[in-house]
């Protein structure tokens, strides 16, 4: 080396503190930005096509399929998030198939992005994607969405992660990210799987864990029996494995995926070892999982009307993001079902026959002889469910419905996931959505309750 130049060791290197984001500055900066300053910036959700160019079979049962934007932008987005993916399972020409899939490639390398797959054998889109998503395919996609995801910014930048099973595709988003960006930080990763050998990216993981000091990476064979020559953890998740890994735990910031059940065990042993709810991050929806519990309550329901409204529960899940499972609308033999929660109860033997949308020579359905309920100025009727609901145009129109009885599937609550996607007959709304539906979607007349304000009275399909 010449120019007085200095060698600093591995041992001895200095970083500056935290890490930040590289859109970061642009975001907080008063001044205009450059145009490809602006390009990385993870602004909005957006609408646009993608071309799969090329597939990398990964440990696990998944499939990595490397995408690029056919518009030659970059796709800007928050390590940790996901996209809405139409995928053509039933041909072309017909209606695609939505689900959701988190990124785990790193929004530092964003010229492509990786979208990793994990194959249900039940599962409709998981195994047509695998046997027939190939290089040269365009896909239709809508994101990056989801409130899951590393912050712009964070000075302490001291983070353990936790993933079981196709969990770890946001988390390897996140581990990709910090390895890829200078500063300081402590990273411990926590890997619960069922096969030595079997972990997905278990190879680069090793990799990253013996160049970058910063991050460690630990995992687990579950209830499993352990092999001799196993050097890992066994058995499922605990508050000792918690504190093994990591025993300072309580001053790190938690981000878990996996299995609902994996969350919900990881939720109460994080309390037991000192963790704070607000230092823990999940697909939980604002931190509430009463949502999530009046879901499956509806699942169940469905199920036991009538077996054919969902193929499976593994199909269920598989057409969730990995991190709870809970992003999507529910599906059945002829795909999405756009009203969810109210085709749930819908195919019973006694059912009324849901109406038609009208058109432009049909007049609305009468409404004059439904129950009234609720109190406010605006009324909603909801054809389906034959029940009108009195709200004030300042009140999301969500609860009163629910409330009221109607029937609409609700994760997020936040105007992300779209599963609460119903149609409008008639009337105005205002709706503040954050990605959960597509532009042609509100053209059709869909809208998102949840994030949405009346306007004037409303006829409603659920």
């Amino acid at each position: 080396m010449s120019g007085g130049t200095t060698v600093v060791g591995t041992s001895t290197a200095q970083r500056i503190r935290g890490l930040e984001m590289p859109w970061n500055r642009v975001l907080s900066t008063q001044d205009q930005a450059a145009s490809a300053a602006k390009a990385l910036g993870p602004w909005h959700p957006q609408e646009f096509l993608a071309e799969c160019v090329q597939n990398i079979e990964e440990a696990g049962g998944l499939m990595t399929f490397v995408f690029r934007r056919l518009d030659g932008a970059p796709l800007a987005f928050r390590a940790g998030q996901y996209l809405n993916i139409a995928f053509p399972v039933y041909g072309e020409g017909e209606d695609t198939v939505d689900r959701s899939y988190s990124i785990s490639s790193a929004p530092t390398v964003p010229w492509t992005f990786n979208v990793s797959i994990k194959r249900d054998p039940k599962g409709l889109v998981s195994s047509w994607a695998h046997e027939n998503l190939r290089p040269g395919m365009v896909l239709d996609m809508l994101g990056p969405v989801g409130a899951f995801h590393l912050g712009d910014s964070d000075r302490r930048a001291r983070y353990l992660f936790l993933s079981a099973g196709a969990g770890i595709t946001p988390i390897m988003s996140m581990v990709r990210t910090i390895h890829s960006l200078p500063g300081q930080a402590d990273v411990i990763v926590l890997c619960h799987g069922t096969v030595p050998g079997d972990f997905a990216f278990w190879q680069e993981l090793e990799y990253i864990s013996k160049v970058d000091t910063r991050i460690k990476v630990f995992y687990s064979l579950g209830d499993r029996e352990k092999p001799k020559s196993w050097k890992g953890f066994a058995g499922r998740l605990s508050a000792k494995m918690i504190d093994e890994v990591a025993p300072d735990a309580n001053g790190r910031k938690v981000f878990a995926c996996g299995p609902e059940g994996y969350l919900n065990s990881a939720t109460q042993l994080l309390r037991e070892v000192g963790v704070d709810d607000t230092s823990v991050f999940m697909e939980f929806f604002s931190g509430d999982r009463k949502t999530l519990l009046e879901y499956q309550k509806e699942i169940v329901l469905a199920e036991s009307i009538a077996e054919e409204v969902a193929e499976s529960v593994e199909e269920f899940y598989e057409s969730q993001p990995p991190e709870l499972g809970m992003y999507e609308p529910d599906y059945d033999e002829t795909g999405t079902i756009e009203a969810s929660g109210q085709e749930l109860i819908a195919v019973a033997a006694d059912a009324p026959v849901p109406p038609a949308e009208p058109v432009d020579d049909q007049l609305p359905p009468d409404t004059s002889g439904f129950e009234t309920v609720g109190e406010g100025t605006i009324t909603m009727s909801f054809v389906r469910s034959g029940i009108n609901v009195k709200i004030n145009p300042e009140e999301k129109i969500l609860g009163p419905a629910q409330r009221a009885g109607v029937r609409i599937g609700a994760n997020c609550q936040e105007g992300m996931c779209g599963s609460c996607k119903v149609v409008k007959l008639s009337g105005e709304v205002n709706m503040n959505h954050q990605g959960g539906i597509r532009a042609r979607e509100i053209t059709a007349g869909k809208f998102l309750p949840c994030c949405s304000t009346a306007q004037t009275d409303l006829v409603i399909d659920a």
